[in-house]
């Protein structure tokens, strides 16, 4: 979402390089450029000048250390102010009470049924006991859009589909949560507009009937500084706990995420992309500042390959690794717990410095689909042991896969190089380093 942005932000910065120290009129031309990239990114006007004045106000008079220079000097202090601006601290979900109760509230169209699933997975994979409930009473596909989310990350989903009445059917679900000992409520609302008063009137009647501990705004991250207007709107007459931005993986502008903070006074709790269950992260203001930036996001890669990868599966496939006995059964497992991690590009990213290199590169999620039709193509016994694959072997599993035998004769390949740098690697002594670095459970 951000490419756009850091692209420009990076060239503001360049105007710096070579530069011995900051001083009035250099300082000047690069915060006018760093005004100028966020406002085309549909940051506020007001928020951006209020931003590079601060910058500008930090910049001057600062000493710059021999041991960097003014543009990495700059960079940090527009990290600082970047991070700031989106709240500073992350704030974490409140759930009190028992159960908690989640009202889940916003537009029409903003995701709000999505995000309400990948929550409920959000919340049981922390062990908690989740019941989902379906009050979009308006949308004819709204109750059976829940329930095959809810089955899909294996959450009870309650729902009453004659019943016209939001908050009886909210209260009922409620009473059902109660007597089923669920922990957490999600209460998934229609999608409304500011200006529908009779609707605005019901997300009203909804709160103050069970009153929750939280009540969370979902907003379509691709509308830009809409999003905002519509924020505080929305704020102006339900107060909400915290905001959400959807659609994080579009191809926007992305100022929404800078200054919604800055103007409803409201944290961003979460960020949520694409249609998987697990692309939902909690949001971090400086992590978010340090992406924007190009510094990558490691810390969130790793927690979110300590989420999805399995401890003992991890320890099990090392072991392997150290004897050479890596096989083509195991390459799938490592290729099933990758996927779960959400968006390639979007993980990619996350690598400081990768960011600009694949800007314009299309990551494609589906391009792991011929390697895993090949690997499934083989029998268990060949899995275990590439070494028969003779001629007519390949040409049996390029015909099974939907591939071509130059594309079988590749993987081959480049698994062998695979198993040879495992081995020489081991050899060398460094290979228990290096497969305790990729396992992010150590040893």
């Amino acid at each position: 979402m951000f490419d756009s942005l850091s692209l420009k932000l990076e060239k503001a910065f360049q105007t710096l390089k070579g530069q011995g120290r900051i001083t009035e009129i250099n300082i000047a031309t690069t915060v006018k450029e760093i005004r100028k990239a966020l406002i085309d990114a549909d940051v506020n006007y007001k928020v951006a000048k209020e931003v590079t004045d601060e910058i500008r106000e930090k910049a001057l008079g600062q000493n710059v250390l021999t041991s960097i220079s003014p543009g990495q000097l700059l960079t940090k202090i527009t990290s600082d102010e970047l991070t700031l601006l989106m709240g500073g601290e992350s704030e974490d979900i409140k759930l009190d009470g028992n159960p908690a109760i989640i009202l889940i509230a916003g537009l029409q169209g903003s995701g709000k049924t999505t995000f309400s699933g990948k929550l409920a997975s959000y919340l049981k994979r922390q062990g908690r006991q989740v019941l989902l409930t379906a009050c979009d009473i308006y949308r004819p596909a709204a109750i059976d859009q829940l329930k095959v989310l809810g089955e899909q990350v294996g959450v009870e989903v309650y729902a009453e589909p004659e019943n016209k009445d939001a908050v009886k059917i909210a209260k009922a679900a409620l009473e059902h949560a109660k007597k089923n000992n669920h922990r957490v409520v999600i209460v998934d609302t229609a999608g409304r507009l500011a200006v529908d008063e009779e609707m605005m009137n019901e997300i009203a009647r909804l709160k103050e009937a069970l009153k929750p501990s939280e009540t969370l705004f979902v907003v379509d991250a691709m509308t830009g500084q809409d999003a905002v207007n519509t924020a505080k709107a929305f704020n102006d007459r339900l107060n909400f706990n915290g905001v959400v931005l959807t659609k994080m993986d579009g191809d926007t502008r992305g100022g929404a995420a800078l200054s919604i903070r800055r103007v409803v006074e409201k944290p961003i709790k979460f960020i949520s992309s694409g249609e998987k269950m697990e692309a939902i992260d909690r949001f971090y203001p400086d992590r978010m500042a340090s992406r924007i930036l190009g510094m990558g996001d490691v810390v969130s890669l790793v927690e979110k390959a300590q989420q999805n990868f399995d401890e003992e599966e991890a320890r099990r496939l090392n072991a392997k690794m150290r004897k050479n006995q890596f096989d083509f059964n195991d390459f799938l497992s490592q290729l099933d717990q990758i996927k779960k991690m959400g968006n390639m590009k979007d993980l990619l990213g996350m690598i400081p410095g990768m960011g600009k290199a694949i800007k314009d590169v299309d990551i494609d999620d589906n391009s792991f689909k011929p390697i895993e039709a090949i690997i499934r193509s083989m029998t268990l016994d060949e899995r275990q042991n590439p070494d028969k694959l003779n001629s007519s072997r390949k040409n049996r599993i390029a015909k099974g896969s939907g591939t071509t035998i130059q594309q079988v004769n590749q993987l081959l390949k480049q698994f062998e190089d695979m198993r040879k740098m495992m081995k020489t690697m081991n050899k060398m002594g460094g290979g228990k380093r290096a497969l305790n670095a990729l396992n992010p459970f150590g040893r």
